[in-house]
């Protein structure tokens, strides 16, 4: 999506505030079809700047006047802020990405984010609100956050604070994300670089293993699971 920004600095580094983006929903949403809404695929709906321009809280504030189904994904436990917005919501549900349960990786590849512990504990906090709550578990780290003994301590933890579902996901190592990634590998874990170029080269075998894996793990704790497909 940068590209399309006419950015020069680093993906994450800057913002662009639509400031007027609750007044452009209010007029668009009257003559839009009824269906489902995403807070947000690209970028974390409850960013920092969020704090101060409020402007995920005012967009659901119109939205609460409308029969769409709201979905929302964060790293932010601000997303509480708006507990009394999503009670007057027709149907929405609150998910948190997890991917891992060790703060050191979170800090090192998620460094502007709440900690693990705080998001799993805002699950919690959701779902005794009856706010439907889910975790979207993507990507999960290559030799980090991916074998069985990780995904299962992650899964545990999520039956605990009521999730109703899970999505995975494999880490797509392609253009910029490879960049970052390496940079980040080269830094903290030199000796896995050469695994990873290898996944870029193929990811299938990998990616296909990893969710058959995640599935079944899934399974032994009652949570439903779905799996994202290669190219999504």
């Amino acid at each position: 999506m940068k590209r399309f920004s006419g950015h020069e600095e680093e993906w994450g580094a800057f913002v662009d505030v639509k400031v007027n983006a609750a007044e452009v929903l209010a007029k668009q949403i009257k003559r839009t079809k009824r269906g489902s809404i995403t807070f947000s695929t690209v970028t974390d709906p409850y960013q920092p700047s969020e704090r101060k321009y409020e402007l995920t809280r005012a967009c659901l504030e119109v939205l609460a006047a409308y029969d769409f189904s709201i979905s929302i994904l964060t790293k932010s436990t601000l997303v509480l802020r708006d507990l009394d917005v999503f009670r007057r919501l027709k149907d929405v549900e609150v998910g948190f990405t997890i991917t891992t349960l060790d703060e050191e990786l979170r800090r090192i590849f998620e460094p502007r984010s709440s900690s693990v512990s705080a998001r799993l504990a805002a699950l919690a906090e959701l779902a005794d609100a009856n706010v439907r709550t889910w975790a979207f578990c993507g990507p999960l780290l290559p030799f980090l956050s991916d074998d069985e003994r990780r995904i299962d301590a992650v899964f545990k933890e999520l039956k605990k604070v009521g999730v109703h579902k899970v999505v995975i996901d494999s880490m797509k190592l392609n253009g910029a994300i490879w960049r970052r990634v390496k940079k980040a590998l080269e830094r903290h874990y030199l000796d896995l670089v050469e695994g990873y170029r290898q996944l870029l080269a193929n990811r299938r075998p990998y990616h296909e293993a990893l969710m058959a894996k995640a599935i079944r793990i899934a399974e032994k704790y009652g949570i439903r699971c779905e799996a994202c497909s290669l190219n999504e």
